[in-house]
């Protein structure tokens, strides 16, 4: 499996995060808050945005640190919402929601839950 995280994979089209955030549907497995539009397709594909909202954490150095920790998470665990055996095109959107720094492994955890039950 490919470990990468290509800019193909990345949700940045503005109409497409305007359609993300007003047609999909949402969720939240702490401390992550997911938002997801999937249509069918051919084949599998997913393209998704990380949000740390400056409401949470003040200093960008923690925004940073949290938004580099969702990216890995996802990067490494990716293949369990790839692997689905209906194609579909999915646009997601992992918006952070504490008001604390956690650690890796919570962020970790969440994700994995959350592409668990994108891929059913």
């Amino acid at each position: 499996m490919d470990c990468k995280l290509p800019k193909s994979e990345k949700l940045h089209s503005f109409g497409a995060i305007r359609r993300l955030f007003t047609e999909g549907r949402g969720g939240f497995v702490y401390p992550l808050r997911y938002v997801v539009y999937a249509e069918g397709a051919e084949e599998m594909s997913a393209e998704i945005l990380f949000s740390t909202p400056k409401k949470f954490l003040k200093r960008a150095n923690k925004r940073n640190k949290v938004r580099r920790r969702m990216r890995e998470a996802y990067r490494l665990n990716k293949e369990l919402l790839l692997a689905s055996e209906n194609p579909r095109q999915i646009q997601a959107a992992l918006i952070y929601s504490s008001k604390e720094v956690v650690d890796y492994k919570t962020i970790e955890n969440a994700t994995k839950r959350i592409l668990e039950k994108l891929a059913e």
